[in-house]
Order: structure tokens, then C-alpha cells, then sequence
């Protein structure tokens, strides 16, 4: 194979991989008003996705709501402790830690109760990375509502605790203000929100099999039937 037949497969390649990636694209463009319901409410209640959160008055007009939930057999007491300790170089988020390193935020998600990490505060301070938005913590009602809000005002992710039967309803919304541009808009829509879901997804079930191993090792009740 001379070069120049070599450059022509690879320059033959690099146009169909250009191809095929316009090509999902498209179909995500064309198809995601159908799923996007879906995408922005991943397995919460109708009730859960249209209720006033802790934290929703911090950010009034957003360009983006997610509300996305999981239901936990263990007591928000055993919840808690893992959404306290989270953040880069703590605790870490419970997802894909190579996605988020890919990124530099120093995420490494603990299997255990960090206790160093329980003591959080208003007011304290993460830092998503050195070029990332600083979040701080806005709302901290323990066992029920932590809140952060960005220093920018762009964004507010919120975490509550509720109490439904035999189990617990962790619910996560994340406010996001729109963007000045129509293009960052479009990001935010077909970009950042099937991404989020992707790892938020992750995260929420990290921290249900985390917490009910933790109650199973006390003896929950209920612990158990969530594990299985």
C-alpha cells in the first residue's frame, strides 16, 4: 500500500465517521422532543416533577429543569451521609468517575461514610474543576434538603429527602439559567441534557445501592427487598 493510497483510506474513514456522526445527530435533533419528557423526569412522579423543591426560589426563571428521582429502601438517615460527603475530593458524585476526570474534577466516589467529610455547612464551597463554576451550599436542612447554588447564579442542583411507605424518595433537580446565545441554548437542550441524564442516572443508583447496603448491615427491614 503506497501513502497515498494509505491517506485516502484514512481520509475515506474520517469522512464517514464525519458522516455517521452528522447522521445521529440529525435523528437526535429530529427525535428528542418525543423523549425529552423522559429525559428531564427519569423516574419521577408526575407529582415530583411539577411540586416546589427547596431551593426552586434561587433560581427563578431557568432555561432548563430536571427533576429526577429514585426510590431507596433505608431511612434518610442513611441517605444523608452520602450526599453530604459528595464533591470533587470528597466523597465523589457515585457515577462514571472517568467521565468526570476526563474532565479534571477530582472525582473518586467513596463505597463508605467519609466522616471527615459529614461536617458541611452553608455556605461552603466546591470547586468543579480549576475552570469550572463554583458551587456553594444554599439550602441544608439535614435528612430532608441540601441545595448549592453556583457563584454565577447560573445553576442551583438540589437534593430532597421524603419520606413514601417502606422506602425513601431521594429526588434531584438541577435549575440551569439560558444561555445569552442561541447556540449555547441548543447545547443546553440536545447536549447537556441527554449528558446529565446519563450520569445522573448513574449517580442516583450509586447512592440507592449504597445507602441500602448500609441499612442492610444494620438491619433494616426493608434494606434487602431494595437490594434485590
Amino acid at each position: 500500500m503506497t501513502a497515498r493510497s494509505g491517506s485516502a483510506r484514512l481520509a475515506a474513514r474520517a469522512g464517514l465517521a464525519a458522516t455517521v456522526a452528522v447522521a445521529a445527530a440529525g435523528v437526535e435533533v429530529a427525535t428528542y422532543p418525543r423523549w425529552r419528557p423522559w429525559c428531564l423526569h427519569w423516574g419521577a412522579t408526575e407529582d415530583e416533577a411539577s411540586r416546589v423543591l427547596p431551593g426552586d426560589d434561587l433560581l427563578p426563571n431557568p432555561q432548563v429543569v430536571t427533576t429526577r428521582a429514585i426510590g431507596i429502601h433505608a431511612p434518610a438517615s442513611m441517605i444523608w451521609p452520602w450526599l453530604v460527603q459528595m464533591g470533587p475530593g470528597r466523597g465523589g458524585a457515585y457515577t462514571y468517575d472517568w467521565i468526570e476526570n476526563l474532565l479534571g474534577l477530582n472525582m473518586h466516589s467513596a463505597d463508605q461514610i467519609l466522616p471527615q467529610y459529614q461536617d458541611l455547612k452553608a455556605g461552603d464551597a466546591q470547586h468543579l474543576g480549576t475552570r469550572g463554576p463554583v458551587l456553594r451550599v444554599a439550602v441544608l436542612e439535614p435528612e430532608h434538603a441540601l441545595a448549592f447554588r453556583s457563584d454565577d447564579g447560573n445553576w442551583v442542583w438540589a437534593f430532597v429527602l421524603e419520606p413514601a411507605g417502606d422506602h425513601t424518595r431521594l429526588i434531584s433537580r438541577n435549575r440551569i439559567a439560558a444561555s445569552p446565545s442561541p447556540l449555547g441554548r441548543a447545547a443546553n437542550t440536545y447536549l447537556m441534557e441527554p449528558g446529565s441524564l446519563i450520569m445522573e442516572r448513574k449517580m442516583l443508583i450509586g447512592i440507592k445501592q449504597r445507602a441500602e447496603r448500609l441499612a442492610a448491615a444494620a438491619g433494616q427491614p426493608n434494606a434487602a427487598r431494595g437490594q434485590g
